[in-house]
């Protein structure tokens, strides 16, 4: 029996992501080959004639899955009978514009579409905040869409752990598909910490961690993590453009691995709302290594010793935290934090 279509927003559908977003969905590559799905098109006013392309293209490709498209600039329209929202718009920062002056334009942005989803969308709706600061704009939609369960909004921080991969896969010369494990720890930011501590790859030996196979811990420790922090500004440079493919791309692997589940033995990188694990505050929503199935993520559970193991059901893994990680964690959460301060400022 052929599935119902899942209906798909995107916002900002007319920009470089959502124009590089759109034709994924349609193809099956974010829900599955036999997904079929309805596309839900947002963009501001000044972009309606270009969103209108959009869709003219989308049906010119002829998509097999694709059984709909919502062109609109209405968010209620937009937002109506959604199961999954990927939030790709927002308000870029622009040159002589000050924090507070970014955050406030995104907290109005988010207040505005949280409220549509909260009153339009479909039960269970998930959500995946794209656009800058990611992290906090997911938490000022949270706020304004209580009733949309805080497990189901998420930020991305895929097209990171992405990067590490590649970077990983780059330096040792192996397919990146052998790679696995590395961790994106915090904010979607220049403070963000790319983990290679528990990662490892597939050799003709088995599976070795990458520390025993790179054999440099100055570069582990040092140009790595920075190369991977620094992507997008390096990407900007070398194209005079930001990041569009891979975080289309990124988007589609976060949403296809939260509906569909990551193979065993591997986690992967989700924003999502912290509940106090390895001592990040409660209440930020901050980049942990996951795990997904039947359509939830959980959160890789710290080591403890063996008796605290054995009373907590959910301490499954055992992912120990050294010196230096724990300061790039700490200093991570320090930013979310004054963040989260300044988004709620711009609410009062």
């Amino acid at each position: 029996m052929a599935k119902e279509p899942a209906r798909v927003l995107v916002t900002g559908a007319a920009g470089q992501i959502g124009y590089a977003l759109v034709p994924m969905i349609a193809r099956g590559v974010m829900l599955g080959p036999d997904q079929p799905v309805i596309l839900h098109m947002l963009d501001i006013p000044p972009a309606a004639e270009a969103l209108n392309g959009v869709k003219m293209e989308l049906v010119d490709a002829a998509f097999p899955l694709l059984k709909g498209v919502v062109a609109t600039t209405d968010v209620v329209e937009a937002c109506t009978g959604v199961n999954i929202a990927v939030m790709v718009g927002g308000f870029p920062r622009k040159e002589g514009m000050e924090r507070k002056d970014v955050m406030s334009k995104n907290v109005s942005i988010y207040k505005s579409q949280a409220s549509a989803l909260e009153k339009h969308a479909a039960a269970n709706c998930k959500v995946l905040v794209v656009a800058n600061p990611a992290n906090t704009n997911a938490l000022i939609l949270k706020e304004f869409a209580p009733s949309i369960p805080e497990k189901n909004i998420t930020c991305l921080t895929r097209l990171d752990h992405n990067r590490a991969l590649g970077q990983i896969s780059e330096r040792l010369n192996v397919q990146v598909s052998d790679v696995k494990n590395v961790i994106i720890w915090g904010n979607h930011s220049s403070t963000q910490y790319p983990d290679v501590n528990h990662a490892t790859v597939k050799t003709p030996a088995g599976e070795k961690p990458v520390r025993e196979l790179v054999k440099d811990d100055a570069w582990l420790n040092a140009e790595f993590i920075t190369t991977v922090q620094q992507r997008g500004a390096a990407i900007i440079k070398a194209r005079k453009l930001s990041s569009a493919l891979s975080a289309a791309s990124s988007a589609c692997d976060h949403i296809h691995d939260w509906v569909l589940g990551t193979p065993e033995g591997t986690w992967v990188s989700m924003g999502v709302y912290s509940d106090g694990s390895y001592n990040v505050p409660a209440g930020l929503i901050y980049s942990f290594p996951v795990t997904c199935q039947n359509g939830e993520w959980k959160i890789v559970q710290a080591f403890m010793d063996d008796y605290n193991c054995f009373m907590a059901s959910f301490c499954d893994s055992g992912l120990s935290i050294d010196e230096f990680s724990r300061k790039k964690l700490d200093l991570t959460a320090d930013e979310l934090s004054e963040e989260k301060a300044l988004a709620y400022s711009c609410l009062t």
